[in-house]
């Protein structure tokens, strides 16, 4: 669908403020796609994120700050998110050994099996974007990180 017919305006002001509007769109829509796709384990997007970092650094412990500065929504409540997960045993919390004013947070074997079996059907949430070839796929992210320099 084009994002005309998306959010039913004909005209914008320039094509890079309709580049603009589309990526925002498109990350909306992309953003619930994943949303929908993770409800069916009882995460949300931005615990799924956690989740991935911790994985990255596994069986090594990480501080908040470290989480919280590779999210992708750097406006995330990462305490709160960890918490969430801490509860569902996903992940853990302890004082570090070698300075108590720290804590390491590390995923747990069954956080890693959840993400292990999302991994499995990843896929299905990442349908629309097969539509793309790989070289297509490879332009898509050498623009958007242009944009970001």
């Amino acid at each position: 669908m084009s994002l005309e017919s998306e959010i039913r305006q004909e005209h914008f002001q320039s094509e890079h403020h309709k580049a603009a509007i589309n990526i925002l769109v498109t990350g909306s829509w992309l953003y619930n796609q994943n949303a929908n796709f993770l409800r069916q384990y009882d995460l949300t997007p931005e615990q799924f994120n956690v989740l991935r970092i911790l994985r990255g650094s596994h069986p090594k412990p990480m501080m908040l700050l470290d989480i919280t500065a590779r999210m992708i929504d750097k406006n995330s409540n990462c305490t709160r998110l960890v918490e969430k997960l801490r509860q569902k045993g996903w992940v853990t919390r302890e004082l570090c050994a070698t300075n108590r004013r720290q804590v390491d947070i590390s995923i747990t074997t069954k956080g890693l099996q959840l993400l292990k079996r999302i991994d499995s059907q990843s896929t299905e949430w990442l349908r629309a974007l097969r539509k793309l070839t790989k070289a297509e796929a490879s332009e898509l992210n050498r623009l958007l990180d242009k944009i970001r320099v």
